[in-house]
């Protein structure tokens, strides 16, 4: 699994015109799944942006965690972060999980932020989605759990 983190100050997707989730402070997560991504590598994302110290404390440090501010999630499912763009120009997105395995992996990362007490707004698995956010810092953060 790949997983593109984003602070921000706010963010919403929106589909067919209309607002499918938003939030306010917290991490804007784009997630793609591989055809071989196993439960092993879903528990290491959300262990590692759960606890990801990206936050300024009082001191204008980056230390603080997203409990720690209480922030909140909007994760938004994104096949092409496995495009493979090694020959010519159209990308091979070959290495991407199938719709369904996929769906199912999104829907569990979702859940599993829920049950560790987070806010989570989300997008819609397979939609085309237009997604706004305004990054706080810039902060941006690539985790891939295959480079543990």
């Amino acid at each position: 699994m790949k997983a593109v983190i984003q602070r921000v100050s706010r963010g919403k997707v929106t589909i067919d015109g209309r607002i499918h989730g938003e939030i306010g402070r917290g991490f804007v997560v784009l997630l793609g799944v591989a055809k071989d991504d196993t439960g092993e590598d879903m528990d290491y994302l959300v262990k590692k942006i759960s606890g990801l110290r990206v936050f300024e404390d009082e001191g204008g440090k980056m230390n603080l965690a997203l409990k720690d501010v209480n922030g909140e999630l909007l994760i938004i499912s994104q096949f092409t972060l496995f495009a493979n763009t090694k020959k010519g120009n159209r990308p091979s997105f070959i290495d991407a999980g199938l719709p369904e395995p996929s769906k199912a992996f999104y829907l569990d990362f979702i859940r599993a932020f829920r049950n560790l007490g987070f806010t989570v707004a989300e997008g819609e698995f397979g939609a085309d989605m237009a997604v706004e956010l305004v990054n706080d810092g810039p902060v941006t953060i690539i985790i891939d759990s295959k480079n543990k």
